[in-house]
C-alpha cells in the first residue's frame, strides 16, 4: 500500500510539473496583461506600466517566470516555513489571500454534488436494474436522458425559477399549500409507488390509492401545522430516521438473525434517546460540540455492538457504529433545521431565504447555525445543478453494471444455494457493480469542475470559476496558475482515492508493490 501511494505521488508530481509548464505558457501567450494600461490616458501611464511589469515579473522570459512561480509554489509543501508564495494579482493582492475564499465555495460545490450524485445515482440505477423494463425503469431512463441532454446553464436557470423564486413566493404567501397542490403531489407519489411495485394490476391500484392518500394526508397536515414556516424533525422524525437507517443497515448486512437483531434494535433505541439528550448541548453551536456528538455516538455504537455481539461482534460493532452515527447526524440536522424561522425572519434575508446570487448574504452575522443556514441556502441551487447532470450519468452506469453482474455465473450459483435475494444483491451484486462506478467518479471530477465554472457564473458565486474567468480576461497569470494548482490537486486526489476504492471492491486487484 505504501509503495503504491509513493509511486502514484511521484508520477502525479511529474505530471503536475509538465502540465503546469504547459498551462503557464498557454496563459502567458493568450494576451497582453498591459493592454488596459497601454490604451489609458492617465498622465502616469508609464509609471503604472512599470509597476505592473515589476509585480508580474514581465521582464523575464516565460520559462524563467514559470520557474520563479514554481519555486514559490514548492514552498507551500513545507509546513510552518512560511515559504509559500503564489505571486500577486494584477491589482497587487497576494494570490494566497484571494484563493482560499474562492476555493472554499468551489470545493464545497463539487464535493457535495459528487457525493449526492453518486449515492442517489447508484441507488436509483440499481433499483431500475432490478425492475428492468417496468414502467418505473422506462420513466427513470427517460428522465435521466432528459437531464443528461440539458446544458448546465439551462438547469441552473430552471432551478432559479421553479425552486428559488416560486418557493420564496410560497413562503411570503404564508407557507400553506392549496388543496389542489396537496392532491396533485399525493397522486404523483402514489403513481411512483405503483410504478416501483410488482404484482397484479389490482395490487398496484391498491398501492397507488394507499400511497396517494397517505402522502396527501401527511403533506396536508404539514401545511396546516405551519411546518414549512417553522420546520423541525422532532421526536417522530428522529425516530423514523433512526429506524429507517437501522432497517437499511440490516438489509445490506443481512443482519436480521439471532443476536444481531437485538443489537440493531438496541442501537436504534439508544440512538433515539441520545438524539433527545444532546439537544441542549447542540444549542451552543460550536464545531467541537458537533464533532464531539457525532464521534461520541460513533464510539458508543461500536463499543456497544462489540460488547453485545457475542460471536458476531465484528458485524455487531459495524451495525452499532452505523446506526448511532446516523442518529448523531440526525440530531445535528434537526438543530440545523430548527434555525430556519430565525434565519427567514432576519432583516438581511427579507423573508426570501433561497438565494439566487452570491455565496453568502452581505452583512449577515450570527452563530454557527445562522451562518451555516446562510451558506446552505446560497449553495443549494448550484449544487443541485451540478448534481443533476452527474446523477443522470451515474444512474445509467450503475444500471448497466448491475444488469451485467446479475447475468454472471456466481450470481446464479448464489441463488441456487438458496441465499435470500437481498443477500445476493447486497453482498454479491452491488459490490461488483460499484467497481466501474469507482473509476468513473475520478474522471467525472473534471466535467464537474467545468460545470462549476458555468454554475458559478449563473449564480454569481465568487468561486474558482469566476476567479479563472476574470483572470483569463485580464491575462492575470498568477491567479490562473492558482486555479490550475487547486484543480490539479483535486483531480489527482480523486484519482488516487478511486484506485484505492477499486482495490477495496475487487480483491483481485492489489495496490502493494
Amino acid at each position: 500500500m505504501v509503495s503504491f501511494l509513493v509511486r502514484r505521488l511521484i508520477v502525479s508530481v511529474l505530471i503536475l510539473l509538465a502540465a503546469s509548464f504547459i498551462m503557464f505558457v498557454l496563459a502567458a501567450n493568450s494576451g497582453d496583461p498591459l493592454q488596459d494600461l497601454r490604451t489609458t490616458n492617465a498622465p502616469n501611464r508609464e509609471q503604472l506600466i512599470a509597476q505592473r511589469s515589476e509585480v508580474l515579473r514581465l521582464d523575464l522570459p516565460v520559462p524563467l517566470r514559470w520557474a520563479n512561480w514554481l519555486g514559490g509554489a514548492t514552498g507551500c509543501l513545507v509546513p510552518g516555513a512560511q515559504l509559500c508564495d503564489l505571486g500577486r494579482t494584477i491589482s497587487g493582492s497576494a494570490v494566497l489571500t484571494v484563493l482560499p475564499t474562492a476555493m472554499s465555495s468551489t470545493v464545497v460545490l463539487v464535493t457535495g454534488a459528487t457525493v449526492f450524485a453518486v449515492i442517489l445515482g447508484v441507488l436509483v440505477g440499481v433499483i431500475t436494474a432490478l425492475r428492468q423494463n417496468t414502467p418505473f425503469d422506462l420513466g427513470v431512463t427517460l428522465f435521466s436522458f432528459f437531464l443528461y441532454s440539458l446544458p448546465s446553464f439551462l438547469i441552473a436557470v430552471l432551478l432559479k425559477e421553479f425552486i428559488a423564486i416560486r418557493f420564496n413566493d410560497f413562503l411570503v404567501a404564508g407557507g400553506r399549500l392549496s388543496p389542489g397542490m396537496v392532491l396533485g403531489v399525493g397522486a404523483v407519489f402514489g403513481g411512483a409507488v405503483a410504478l416501483f411495485s410488482r404484482g397484479t394490476r389490482r395490487r398496484r391500484w391498491a398501492l397507488f390509492a394507499i400511497a396517494a392518500a397517505a402522502s396527501a394526508a401527511t403533506l396536508g397536515g404539514l401545511s396546516l401545522s405551519g411546518w414549512f414556516v417553522d420546520p423541525g424533525l422532532g421526536p417522530v422524525g428522529l425516530g423514523l430516521g433512526v429506524l429507517g437507517t437501522a432497517a437499511v443497515t440490516v438489509l445490506l448486512m443481512d443482519a436480521w438473525r439471532g443476536r444481531l437483531r437485538w443489537v440493531t434494535g438496541g442501537a436504534a433505541l439508544a440512538g433515539l434517546l441520545g438524539c433527545l439528550l444532546v439537544q441542549g448541548a447542540l444549542e451552543r453551536g460550536s464545531w467541537p460540540i458537533i464533532f464531539g456528538v457525532v464521534f461520541g455516538f460513533l464510539g458508543a455504537g461500536i463499543l456497544g455492538g462489540f460488547l453485545a455481539g457475542g460471536q458476531e461482534r465484528a458485524t455487531a460493532a459495524r451495525i452499532g457504529g452505523v446506526v448511532l452515527t446516523a442518529a448523531g447526524l440526525l440530531a445535528v440536522v434537526d438543530r440545523f433545521i430548527r434555525e430556519w424561522p430565525a434565519y427567514v425572519a432576519n432583516p438581511r434575508v427579507s423573508g426570501r431565504p433561497i438565494a439566487t446570487v452570491g455565496s453568502e448574504t452581505p452583512g449577515l452575522t450570527g452563530d454557527l447555525w445562522t451562518v451555516g443556514m446562510d451558506r446552505f441556502t446560497h449553495l443549494l441551487l448550484p449544487t443541485m445543478a451540478l448534481m443533476l447532470i452527474s446523477f443522470a450519468a451515474y444512474t445509467r452506469y450503475s444500471r448497466a453494471g448491475m444488469l451485467e453482474v446479475l447475468d454472471q455465473d456466481y450470481i446464479r450459483t448464489a441463488r441456487a444455494k438458496g441465499l435470500p435475494e437481498r443477500t445476493v444483491i447486497a453482498r454479491h451484486a452491488l459490490r461488483n457493480t460499484l467497481i466501474p462506478v469507482a473509476t468513473i467518479v475520478a474522471t467525472d471530477i473534471g466535467s464537474l469542475l467545468g460545470g462549476a465554472v458555468i454554475a458559478e457564473h449563473v449564480f454569481a458565486i465568487p468561486g474558482m470559476g469566476q476567479l479563472f474567468n476574470t483572470s483569463h480576461r485580464l491575462v492575470d497569470l498568477n491567479p490562473i496558475m492558482g486555479y490550475f494548482l487547486v484543480i490539479a490537486i483535486m483531480a489527482i486526489t480523486f484519482n488516487i482515492l478511486a484506485d484505492l476504492a477499486y482495490a477495496a471492491l475487487d480483491p483481485r486487484v492489489r495496490v502493494r508493490g
